[in-house]
């Protein structure tokens, strides 16, 4: 689940050909260099008796302890019109239990120098905190608590949808291309869940009842539907101990957890579309393409694809239609691979004067470009380098180690491929994303929503 960002700017031509060129060179630096050698990310896994899977990585670098507990429920699990509920019961885990009183986890992890957050995507919710290594009882207890006491009531429920109406209204409707954005996902799915937002709507928030809320918990805060991660300046014999004492308690419900099983039908043709809004300054368009899972073979080779086209300045969107052509403004693109399927997508705005015919015909003629002819070595480096670079940073932390050891046990189903995808990463070659494009960035596996300035409304519809 990894994004790319490319933002045009004005800048003087002197500047522009100076970065290309540096560019180009570091390109035929990196065509040089050996793939680096990776070390592994050691862990142990075991199953409790009730089904919660348990991972720790024994790090003792810096006194602190990342404490990550997955639980197996995203966005595509909301009830129907129901969008939003998975991400509401983000807010709610932080209010009280039978044991404790509301916000008690900002205590426990502020108070004494730490962090806690959580963040809730399509496929899962993810509850994780940072503390000094001499708290982490206290933390695992706590965790444990709020899986099986937390209190579920209508002060809590009621108070909590008011700050999510509120997100909503900041994140969509105060930001000018929001609306679009909303609009685009939306359409890129026909029939799955993937199609509605993380954060719901305040008319299906307006609707729940807390009969609703309380069905939801039952049905996937449980604990052979959670993964608790430990990183960090630990005791394993001590954790095991720890781990047993407060987890293995919690009770297994007799009823399996619910799966979304409903099967997005392949595109057969393009689609397009054109909506307005006032609130965009620019017109602007979106290419979605649907995607393999992230489980599967092509997501690697798929997301090296998209950092050639769309990852950093001197990627082939961002040179072309920025820098040569003038034609954009920004270009935005996301390789999104969630358990069920894949979505690439592709944000184009248009630079001040410019059609979007215009726009969409030099877009498509890169992606056909790439489709046709295999990457050559150095841009596909780069990009390798780049995407590795990344992952990389974000195990530096203990915190970073638990994000991407939870997104394999959880989301790929093997904990393994936290090294094996690093490994595949660097081997991949430039057939193989030829290959993976074949059937995806195609034209009738693409569907094209335009946005305009002027009255809100949505419409399908030819170009105006």
């Amino acid at each position: 689940m990894h994004g790319h960002r490319a933002v045009g700017y004005t800048a003087p031509v002197k500047k522009r050909v100076r970065a290309i060129v540096q560019s180009v060179c570091c390109s035929i630096a990196l065509a040089a260099q050996a793939a680096p050698d990776v070390p592994e990310l050691r862990f142990t896994h075991r199953t409790l008796p009730n089904g919660l899977a348990v991972y720790a990585v024994e790090e003792h670098a810096t006194p602190t302890v990342a404490i990550l507990v997955w639980y197996h429920v995203g966005s595509k699990d909301d009830p129907p019109k129901r969008s939003g509920f998975a991400h509401l019961f983000e807010h709610m885990m932080f209010k009280g239990t039978k044991n404790t009183a509301p916000e008690t986890l900002d205590r426990l992890t502020e108070d004494v120098g730490g962090m806690n957050n959580a963040f809730t995507s399509d496929d899962v919710t993810v509850y994780h905190e940072v503390v000094p290594s001499h708290h982490l009882e206290r933390l695992l207890w706590a965790e444990a608590d709020r899986m099986g006491s937390l209190i579920v009531d209508d002060k809590n429920f009621r108070s909590e949808r008011e700050v999510v109406k509120q997100e909503y209204l900041q994140s969509v409707d105060a930001e000018p291309y929001g609306r679009f954005e909303e609009e685009v996902l939306k359409r890129s799915f026909a029939v799955h869940p993937y199609k509605r937002t993380t954060i719901g709507s305040i008319a299906d928030l307006n609707a729940a009842t807390l009969a609703d809320v309380r069905r939801f918990f039952a049905s996937y805060y449980r604990p052979d539907n959670a993964t608790v991660i430990v990183v960090g300046d630990f005791e394993p014999a001590q954790l095991d101990a720890w781990i047993d004492q407060y987890f293995a308690p919690l009770e297994k419900p007799s009823s399996p957890v619910r799966r979304v099983t409903v099967q997005e039908p392949p595109r057969k043709k393009e689609q397009r579309a054109t909506m307005q809004d006032a609130a965009v300054p620019l017109p602007a368009f979106a290419a979605t393409f649907l995607a393999p899972n992230a489980r599967s073979d092509e997501a690697i080779p798929l997301e090296l694809a998209v950092e050639m086209l769309a990852g950093g300045e001197s990627s082939r969107l961002h040179r072309s239609l920025v820098y040569e052509k003038g034609l954009a403004q920004s270009v935005d693109a996301t390789a999104d691979f969630r358990e069920d399927l894949g979505l690439l997508t592709f944000k184009v705005v248009l630079a001040s004067g410019r059609k979007l015919q215009e726009v969409e015909a030099a877009c498509f003629a890169e992606f056909d470009r790439l489709a046709a002819e295999p990457p050559q070595p150095a841009e596909l480096l780069k990009a390798k380098n780049r995407l590795l670079s990344g992952l990389l940073h974000e195990r530096e932390t203990n915190q970073g180690k638990g994000l991407a050891l939870g997104r394999a046990a959880v989301l790929l189903g093997d904990a393994n491929r936290v090294n094996t995808d690093l490994t595949r990463l660097q081997a991949v070659t430039a057939d193989e994303v030829h290959a993976a494009l074949s059937n995806v960035l195609v034209p009738r596996n693409r569907l094209v929503l335009e946005v305009l300035p002027g009255e809100r409304d949505t419409k399908k519809g030819k170009r105006k």
